[in-house]
């Protein structure tokens, strides 16, 4: 059988990537009777000279997915997994240096965290898992220059009150009240660029990076008395490029979770927020309030849809 390796008609391939997707890999590490967890979730893209498979089918420069997945518990095993963002740099660096048609390796990983559970008269080898938040990082390896871009997703945050919302556009569809005392509510998506490269004199301690970062969004959340949505996510990225020297470009999406005062006047009763109120938790339609923030004189370069990151 012939095997046309262009296609006779003006058709060209684009962009394309292959790899293998969400592998989950949890390394123990044991320090006596005192144990260590690392729980994640790695996907493995990469893309480079790959025209022959997709026109003829040739594998001839195929790396399969099969021994991506191979290498990434390969690697916890022989390096271990001292960060999600250190892990995804030697995969990446992996990759791109050990096979030539590769150009570009791009890793992603979500990081689950487990809590110890404090128990006497037994080693301290028990643990629950965390619901609060998925911690993530994305590694972009082209053979010379580096991306990393860390973050989280579902940290759902609750300010009862230090909250208005008033002095609005309105028009003749406009029925929602001003407040003047309310809610407000969000569940974090949040991602960081990373001014590290190869050649930087100083290499970041990516765990405590990511746990300072979480806390200066916190404090600013929790700080912040709020006039707008939009007010509060400014201040919470501003706080992080402000006291993380390492991190040039914040974006977050933060959908408004909506809590609306129940009219219990039909009962006879009183729904003041002043006096402790009872309120609608209403899960869609909701807000939705995007934004990036900047060190002054730095691009953007977070896409604007988190989901492709």
């Amino acid at each position: 059988m012939t095997v046309n390796s262009r296609p006779a008609r003006p058709v060209v391939l684009g962009q394309n990537q292959y790899g293998k997707a969400e592998n989950r890999v949890v390394r123990i590490t044991r320090d006596g009777d005192t144990h260590h967890i690392k729980d994640l979730n790695v996907s493995v893209s990469l893309s480079g000279d790959m025209d022959e498979v997709h026109y003829s089918g040739s594998n001839a420069h195929v790396l399969p997915t099969d021994t991506t997945k191979n290498t990434v518990y390969a690697f916890a095993k022989e390096h271990g997994i001292e960060s999600a963002e250190q892990f995804g740099i030697h995969l990446a660096r992996h990759f791109v240096a050990s096979q030539g048609p590769i150009h570009r390796a791009r890793i992603r990983i979500e990081e689950y965290a487990w809590d110890r559970i404090e128990h006497a008269g037994r080693g301290a080898h028990s643990f629950v898992r965390r619901g609060q938040e998925t911690r993530l990082t994305q590694i972009t390896h082209d053979g010379s220059s580096w991306e990393v871009v860390s973050g989280l997703k579902d940290l759902t945050v609750m300010n009862s009150t230090d909250s208005e919302f008033w002095g609005y556009v309105k028009d003749k569809y406009t029925t929602l009240p001003e407040a003047y005392d309310r809610i407000l509510a969000t569940s974090v998506t949040g991602r960081w660029r990373f001014n590290w490269s190869d050649d930087a004199q100083e290499t970041p301690d990516w765990d405590r990076s990511y746990e300072e970062t979480k806390q200066h969004l916190l404090r600013a959340f929790a700080e912040t008395y709020s006039l707008s949505l939009q007010q509060t996510l400014y201040q919470m990225g501003a706080r992080i490029i402000e006291h993380r020297d390492e991190i040039d470009e914040v974006r977050f999406s933060l959908p408004n979770k909506h809590h609306f005062l129940v009219d219990l006047e039909p009962f006879g009763l009183k729904n003041d927020p002043a006096e402790g109120a009872v309120y609608f938790a209403a899960d869609r339609p909701y807000g939705l309030i995007e934004a990036t923030v900047l060190r002054d004189g730095c691009d953007a370069r977070i896409p604007v849809d988190l989901t492709n990151l």
